[in-house]
């Protein structure tokens, strides 16, 4: 991957179609593609910008020597969380290498140092520090309480649990036919903060099992439920964002 000429927009690096298709050894074909077959899944302003018109002529103004926008009626900017997106849609290892280096070396800019604090700064600072601290670790006891109450359960009551909160939520949101999309909510948000992939779990675990000879019917049930139950910390990570979606609905998630 050639080294990227930083572009920003509003106050974040961004990338254009064919500097993420570079970097990802594609096309802007494929990332357009996998943009449209996925539209749904992105939000604009969170993983993409479209800029047009008098935007889109001060935008190659001031890119000129990095972006070209002579034949193009509107520009795709790929935030970091786009990126990620497209990472996940292509899954290839070239893709998640390439994403890897990205958010190291493209996405993480350097904070710049700050001037030297006053006493009264300091000590401000340090109390205001030590009061987020405090309810912090509040905020993981009480999560941790709640993690090991459900992981104490056997694995087809935690799950009943977890399935009970999800349906409670899609009913939040508009009704049972809400219910996938939240499931594949919690699932997209596992995957980011787990930093995994669930279908290239459940395959592995359904090869596993067709090499020890199971029937094929029970080889195809496999769900990404059972690639999380495999797994203490994806199963403790799980727990606790699908409590945070409760909390966020309002569900009392007991």
């Amino acid at each position: 991957m050639s080294k990227l000429t930083p572009v920003e927009h509003q106050g974040q690096r961004v990338l254009t179609t064919s500097q993420l298709a570079e970097s990802f050894g594609t096309d802007g074909r494929r990332v357009s593609e996998n943009f449209n077959a996925n539209k749904d899944r992105y939000v604009p302003g969170k993983h993409y910008f479209v800029i047009e018109g008098d935007e889109l002529k001060q935008f190659g103004n001031q890119y000129a020597n990095s972006v070209s926008v002579s034949r193009v009626s509107k520009l795709y900017l790929w935030s970091e969380k786009g990126a990620w997106m497209h990472a996940k849609s292509l899954n290839t290892d070239q893709a998640w290498e390439a994403y890897e280096m990205l958010i190291d070396d493209y996405y993480s800019v350097k904070q710049k140092s700050l001037p030297p604090m006053t006493g009264a700064e300091m000590l401000a600072a340090i109390a205001t520090q030590a009061l987020e601290q405090d309810r912090r670790l509040s905020a993981v006891e009480d999560k941790q309480e709640h993690i090991t109450e459900v992981l104490s359960l056997n694995p087809t009551e935690w799950r009943s649990k977890v399935n009970a909160l999800i349906n409670k939520i899609a009913i939040q949101r508009g009704g049972h036919e809400a219910y996938q999309d939240v499931r594949n909510e919690s699932y997209d948000q596992l995957e980011e903060r787990a930093k995994c992939k669930l279908s290239i779990r459940v395959t592995n675990i359904q090869k596993g099992m067709a090499f020890e000879g199971v029937s094929k019917s029970k080889v195809d049930k496999v769900t990404k439920m059972d690639a999380i139950a495999q797994d203490a910390r994806l199963t403790e990570i799980y727990l606790a964002i699908v409590k945070e979606m409760a909390i966020r609905y309002k569900i009392d998630p007991k």
